[in-house]
């Protein structure tokens, strides 16, 4: 390390597949793979499936930095809890997971891998059922806005029915302190190229320009809401099916109080310091401090409600941030490892997470027509985002067509 720069903790990302690392590795059986525009595909076929495709299901991967590792999105769907793979198979649905080239690009651009496989897959199928489409996370996002686009070309999708995955709807949360100091980090690292990525500006409620360093909402997630607009905003035929690793009981994560401290950083980055988002104006979200080149910034917000203590799907940023520089030999304080990433609302296309009252509202007291979705299930308790849990895979599973 020079003595001119800081180390490297920009070597990490935030996200990952679904559930936790299983305890033990988990083989993945021998399948066909696709390439298609954009991305690639590989396909599991059921149990007592032959030859040709028989009741295609497509599960398309979520966001990262990156290709998509289908190997370690397939140990994640089938090492939790609930194999979620291995119960689509033995139900005699032919599985394919669809991956990205680059899973931080436009969403735009990689829905057209989720249409050529859409197509193909109608192409190679040899029985008459409808397919069953849609993803975790913003795999669920890019699913929605595929089907939509393939419905107003009057292309026929032969999708019975649409499921999201603790997708982001009406947006995620990333703390914009985090955000901030991925930029802050004094020289190019992975973390500020997802933060700054296609994908996350599209994803994102608030983001964090680095050149301006202004907060809001980015331009690109302004353009992909038109285009999703001008596509209908949803998909038509199918029945539309979603599920929140959130609760909805506008309960969330009662241990996150807004305004603490999160995480502060001693060694690297001293007196670095990140708050869980509390409302008002003139808010300070983070305080970063760097030796080389010496500067410090305040992170502040006006306007935003508590969203991470929010009721949502949780994601392990402060924790993941903390690990990365604890490696590299800094001495942190961790006092909330998990926050919000996927509000409930948001997954379940209810309410929008600008305003604290429609963020923590009870969702089983709303009028269920009030869902974009067709019917939804929040988790009975706090889970990480995209888990596959029992609760959550066997209720998405008991929808499927015949």
């Amino acid at each position: 390390m020079s003595a001119t720069t800081e180390p490297n903790v920009g070597s990490f990302t935030l996200g990952g597949p679904p559930t936790a690392e299983p305890a033990a590795p988990i083989e993945v059986p021998e399948h066909d793979e696709w390439t298609v525009p954009n991305g690639f595909a590989w396909v599991f076929p059921g149990e007592g499936n032959h030859s040709g495709l028989v009741r295609p299901v497509i599960l398309a991967d979520g966001f990262n930095l990156g290709p998509s590792r289908l190997d370690v999105l397939y140990q994640g769907l089938e090492g939790g809890e609930f194999p979620f793979i291995g119960e689509l198979r033995r139900r005699g649905r032919d599985v394919i997971l669809l991956g990205f080239e680059e899973r931080s690009a436009s969403i735009l651009a990689n829905a057209e891998a989720a249409e050529a496989t859409i197509m193909r897959a109608i192409a190679e199928q040899v029985d008459e059922a409808r397919l069953v489409v849609g993803g975790f996370s913003m795999g669920g996002i890019i699913t929605r806005y595929a089907l939509a686009k393939l419905e107003t070309a009057e292309k026929d999708h032969r999708t019975g029915l649409y499921f999201s995955y603790d997708s982001p709807h009406r947006g995620a949360s990333v703390p914009v302190g985090v955000q901030a100091f991925s930029h802050f980090i004094p020289f190019p690292n992975k973390f500020a190229k997802q933060m700054d990525s296609q994908a996350a500006r599209q994803m994102l409620w608030q983001h964090y320009d680095k050149e301006t360093s202004k907060i809001g909402v980015a331009q690109e997630r302004t353009e992909f809401l038109e285009a999703l607009d001008r596509v209908g905003g949803w998909p038509q035929i199918p029945m539309k099916i979603g599920v929140a690793n959130g609760r909805a009981d506008g309960i969330g994560l009662p241990e996150v109080k807004p305004g603490e401290v999160a995480l502060r950083i001693e060694r690297i980055y001293p007196d670095t310091t990140f708050y869980t988002q509390a409302q008002g104006d003139d808010v300070t979200a983070a305080h970063l401090n760097r030796r080389f080149p010496k500067a410090e910034k305040t992170i502040t917000t006006s306007g935003f409600p508590e969203v991470d203590g929010a009721p949502g799907g949780t994601l392990q940023t402060y924790g993941i941030l903390a690990g990365a520089l604890t490696k590299l030999g800094g001495k942190v304080e961790l006092r909330h490892e998990d926050v919000c990433f996927v509000p409930s609302v948001s997954a379940v296309a209810i309410r929008d997470v600008e305003k604290q009252d429609d963020l923590y509202v009870n969702i089983d007291g709303l009028a269920r027509e009030e869902s974009e979705l067709d019917d939804f299930r929040c988790s009975s308790t706090t889970t990480g985002h995209t888990a596959i849990t029992e609760e959550l895979g066997a209720w998405l599973l008991e929808r499927l067509p015949d």
